[in-house]
């Protein structure tokens, strides 16, 4: 057990890191190829960060246990909407643009009520992970349409900050930072694990908490650590990137490689999936801001979730 707490902090120590070399290079890229912080929030950083979901939700699905695939894409889109986008609020103030309300946040709304629908006779077919991958291409088009349309509008280009680093040492950054992100949140995970089993928690709910929790690690470190920077559009571009991409590329591949049953999603757990969408969007659009006062509403009702579910 020990050797697990260890391990453990480890593993924290490694996320930590590992988040604050990637914000630097994700943003060092923006400045670099004159990208929008947000477009690259929505892409590199949410695809970076999902790593830990689509490798768990990968061999979960060649393993036949698509019921902790899809139960650890809920619980860690729960995660990344509730207590990402509300730490990274408590941080610091974050600005919502109208874009970033009506796309992004109406988009991880629209693909939780789709998974859901999906999901309602208790498996998800080759089709509809087709159709999720579709949906996946469609917001990757539309998202470079709209950057490439936002440079046209341009009329000066911005001028190139002197003190910005080479390009191999900004992508150096985010390879460095996705590695320590991927291996710490592994050993967190892991560990955190083990030690729940051993105080006799069930799989049940190590899925959709612990491993939930722990795959969504490099985003909540990478959102919390852009947000102290400043970098409001990379910290919400993230949290909602990568409930996008969970939900349409990952259990879209996993569909496709193995049909999945998905018989331990609770009530409770979709409702909170698409309730937590509902409750982003009333914060967000009160005063196109989330402050930490919205960020701990957020909080409170991740704290409600998890009274919920372990009460069960």
């Amino acid at each position: 057990m020990l050797m697990n707490i260890v391990l453990l902090l480890v593993g924290t120590a490694l996320v930590l890191w590992g988040a604050d070399k990637f914000t630097d290079g994700a943003c060092g890229v923006a400045r670099r190829w004159n990208v929008s912080e947000l477009m690259i929030g929505l892409t590199i950083v949410a695809m970076g960060t999902s790593l830990p979901e689509l490798i768990v939700s990968l061999l979960s699905s060649i393993r036949g246990s698509g019921d902790m695939s899809v139960g650890n894409i809920v619980g860690s889109n729960i995660f990344n909407t509730l207590v990402i986008i509300g730490a990274s609020a408590m941080a610091m103030k974050i600005a919502v643009s109208r874009v970033t309300l009506y796309r992004d946040v109406s988009l991880s709304f629209g693909v939780a009520v789709v998974l859901f629908l999906m999901g309602r006779d208790g498996e998800l077919s080759r089709v509809e992970g087709v159709l999720l991958l579709g949906i996946f291409a469609i917001f990757l088009y539309n998202l470079f349409m709209a950057e490439r349309k936002n440079k046209k509008n341009q009329t000066e280009a911005p001028e190139q900050p002197k003190d910005i680093e080479p390009v191999w040492k900004l992508l150096l950054l985010l390879v460095i930072g996705v590695v320590s992100l991927v291996g710490g949140g592994q050993l967190l995970v892991n560990n955190a694990a083990e030690l729940a089993r051993s105080w006799g928690v069930s799989e049940s709910v190590i899925g959709l908490t612990i491993l939930a929790g722990g795959t969504s690690l490099p985003e909540l470190a990478t959102s919390v650590v852009a947000a102290r920077k400043g970098s409001n559009d990379l910290a919400l571009g993230n949290a909602l990137g990568s409930n996008i991409f969970n939900i349409t590329l990952v259990l879209g591949l996993c569909n496709v490689i193995s049909p999945m049953r998905i018989p331990l999603i609770s009530t409770t757990d979709w409702a909170f999936l698409i309730g937590s969408n509902v409750v982003l969007a009333v914060c967000a659009f009160t005063r196109m801001r989330l402050c930490r006062l919205e960020g701990f509403v957020l909080l409170l009702c991740y704290a409600a979730y998890l009274t919920l579910l372990f009460s069960v």
